[in-house]
Formats: C-alpha cells, sequence, structure tokens
C-alpha cells in the first residue's frame, strides 16, 4: 500500500512542479503578499498629526506641550487660534488629534489644584483612537509625575477630558462593521466576473459566442450587467442589516452611497473581466480573484490605516478601488457626508472602472482572435 500510495505522491508533486507556470504561481504570489503584509499590516502609530489649541500660554501649559514635542510619537502641524479650528482639521483629515489647553491650566496647578486638559481624537477609527489616547495619557501621565515630584501636592495636575469625534462611544462596530459592504461586494463581483469567460471555456461553449452576431463589446456587457444586478441586490441586503440589526447609524446621503457603490462595482467588475479574459480555465480565475482580493484588503485601509504603511506602499493603494469606497461607506455612515464632499474619491474608481473595461475588452478581443 505504501509503495502505491509513494508513487501517486510523486506523480502529483511531478504534476505540479515540472511545469513552469505552477512553479511560479506557488512560489512568487506567497512571496509577494508576504513582503506586502509584512509592511502594510501595522497597527503602530509612529507619526501622529495633532494640533494645539493653548489658551493658556502659561508655564505649566509650555512644560506639558514640550513633552509632546519632544515625544517621536507626535508631530505637531499646526497651532490653533479658536475652538471654530478645531472641526475643519478633524474633518479634513489633516490631524487625528487637537490638544485644547483652557486658560486657567497653569494658575490651577501654581494653587495645587487639579486642571483639565481635552484631547479632541478623530473617532472614524477606533482602533486607531485607542492606540492615540494611550500614548496621549502616557504623556500625560509622565507630565503629572513630574509636576508632583517637583511641587507636591495630593491630587493629579493634569486630568485628561477625551472628545471622540464621529465616534462618540468608540465603539469599534461602527467602523468595522460599513466596510463589510465594500469587502463582500468585491468579493461577490470578482467571483462572479472572474469565471464567467474561464466558465465558458471549459464548458465548450466560447466557440458559440464568436460566431454570434454579438460584438466583442456587448458579450463582455452581457457579461458585466448580472454582476452589478447581483452586486446591488447584496449590497443593498447588507446596508439593511447593518442598519437595523447592528444598529450602526447612517448619517449621510442614499445617493452619495449608491453613487459610490456604482462606481466601485464598475471598478471591480473590470478587474474581474480581465482576470477572466486571461485566465484559461475556472481554476485560473479563481486564483487571479484571490491574487487580487486579499492584497487589496490589506492596501485599503480595512483594518489597518494606510497612513502608517511605507510611502510606496501609500502609493500602491491609489490604483485600489476598494481603498476609496471605503473612504465612501464610513463617510455616509458616520460623517454625514454629500455628494460634493465625496466627489474625491468617486472620479478616480470611474478612470479605475473605465480603464479596467477598456483593458478586458482588448484582451478579450486578443483571446477571440
Amino acid at each position: 500500500m505504501w509503495t502505491h500510495l509513494k508513487a501517486l505522491i510523486i506523480k502529483e508533486l511531478l504534476a505540479v512542479l515540472k511545469d513552469k507556470k505552477s512553479r511560479l504561481v506557488l512560489i512568487a504570489p506567497p512571496l509577494i503578499q508576504l513582503i506586502v503584509f509584512g509592511y502594510a499590516a501595522t497597527y503602530d502609530l509612529n507619526h501622529i498629526r495633532y494640533a494645539v489649541l493653548n489658551e493658556d500660554r502659561g508655564a505649566a501649559s509650555r512644560e506639558l506641550l514640550a513633552r509632546f514635542e519632544h515625544s517621536e510619537t507626535f508631530d505637531c502641524i499646526a497651532q490653533l487660534d479658536g475652538d471654530a479650528q478645531i472641526a475643519p482639521e478633524i474633518d479634513n483629515k489633516r490631524v487625528l488629534l487637537i490638544l485644547r489647553i483652557p486658560s486657567d491650566f497653569s494658575r490651577k496647578l501654581a494653587l495645587g489644584q487639579s486642571a483639565s486638559l481635552q484631547a479632541n481624537v478623530d473617532g472614524r477609527n477606533s482602533n486607531t483612537a485607542m492606540l492615540i489616547l494611550n500614548d496621549v495619557q502616557s504623556v500625560v501621565s509622565s507630565f503629572n509625575t513630574s509636576w508632583m515630584n517637583e511641587h507636591g501636592g495630593g491630587t493629579l495636575p493634569a486630568r485628561l477630558a477625551v472628545r471622540s469625534w464621529y465616534n462618540p462611544n468608540l465603539v469599534s462596530r461602527w467602523f468595522i462593521v460599513p466596510g463589510i459592504v465594500g469587502l463582500l461586494t468585491l468579493l461577490v463581483t470578482l467571483l462572479i466576473t472572474a469565471l464567467s469567460v474561464a466558465r465558458e471555456r471549459e464548458a465548450g461553449t466560447f466557440d458559440q459566442l464568436l460566431v454570434t452576431p454579438l460584438h466583442p463589446s456587448e458579450i463582455l456587457l452581457g457579461k458585466a450587467l448580472p454582476a452589478v444586478i447581483i452586486g446591488l441586490m447584496e449590497a443593498t441586503v447588507i446596508i439593511l442589516i447593518i442598519v437595523f440589526w447592528f444598529k450602526v447609524p447612517l448619517l449621510g446621503s442614499l445617493l452619495a452611497l449608491y453613487i459610490g457603490l456604482l462606481l466601485f462595482l464598475l471598478s471591480s467588475i473590470g478587474v474581474g473581466l480581465m482576470i477572466s479574459s486571461l485566465a484559461v480555465t475556472q481554476q485560473q480565475g479563481l486564483l487571479g480573484a484571490f491574487l487580487f482580493f486579499v492584497p487589496a484588503i490589506i492596501l485599503s485601509g480595512f483594518s489597518t490605516p494606510i497612513a502608517n504603511m511605507p510611502a510606496l506602499l501609500q502609493k500602491l493603494t491609489l490604483i485600489n478601488p476598494l481603498r476609496y469606497f471605503l473612504v465612501i461607506l464610513r463617510g455616509v455612515f458616520l460623517e454625514g457626508a454629500s455628494v460634493g464632499l465625496l466627489w474625491p474619491q468617486f472620479w478616480p474608481m470611474a478612470l479605475i472602472g473605465v480603464i479596467c473595461m477598456v483593458m478586458a475588452g482588448k484582451l478579450f478581443r486578443h483571446r477571440m482572435a
């Protein structure tokens, strides 16, 4: 029995390894994905962009802010003049944190009293917000220890008051669940389109398409529209579940959400049809969809912030349609974003979709030739 089994094992290994393309598929993609994931999938915050609204200007406030300035984790990029500047800085994602020191901060500490320090944090990504607050608390604790050693007193000098924008309670579900709309929609449309042409070839019906009066663009359109319909239906069901079952607030425009969804479907279907036009078998189509899907998630900002990634990978995310759709989803759900605010996310997806569809058409015509 062992002799027969050994012979079969050797036969299967040779069948896989003797083909150059098979060896390439087994070795290259895992190594590439390992390198990409190793750099991209990080929760470390090395450069926290923050702004300061210092209404005090006393010695204590200067000493506290000096600790933030000398920290390798924090990067101060702005000094604010009033409360009206806080919201725009966070809304436009120029900063992740705004420190607000009230006018009586130094006076209270000089009298041996406790004074408040307000930390306004961008709560759209609850995981990032918690990491920021931990780092802020570490700096404030260090300041408190130093101040008490030098000036005495039985109460903590600085008390941290936290205000989280867009996600008051820092509920991680509010950040994660809307993104699942993008993930599942991408998965379904990729699978439907990446296997469509390859399925025709394996079933032997591809030649029948060639003799029909249909133009190649019409065939591609016929392959794309079912995926659009299925994607819209599935995304709608998921959105309803998110709102009514998981109770995630949908504060923005439904029109903006569905414009983004249609453009995302256009781009993901274009990628799927490109994969399908290149694949000879359904197995190759499935593998191609997998090779695109997993890096697309990592490089989308779904779980780890794009700002944490190396500069090269940040540029690579610009050709990932899921990156833009996640901004739309979280903008509509948590920020109350409208069509006008999300225009910078719409046109890149439209461009990616048009380019992919054109390339898929050329590949398809090449296969038909």
